[in-house]
């Protein structure tokens, strides 16, 4: 998080809307760093984020 970044709910729109305009073919992820993410929060982020990108709703 950063000081005026996307929010969780903001960044999932995001992806909803992405997907919902039919026009992404291809995502490429990056700065996930399971060594780094002993917690694995912002692995678990990720797929929730590819998961929005591709079509899943979360609310």
């Amino acid at each position: 998080p950063v000081r005026g970044g996307l929010n969780y709910r903001e960044a999932h729109l995001a992806m909803e809307m992405l997907h919902d305009c039919g026009a992404v073919t291809s995502a490429d992820v990056v700065e996930v760093n399971p060594l780094l993410d002993s917690t694995h929060g912002t692995a678990k982020l990720a797929v929730e984020l590819i998961s929005s990108l591709l079509g899943e709703k979360i609310l």
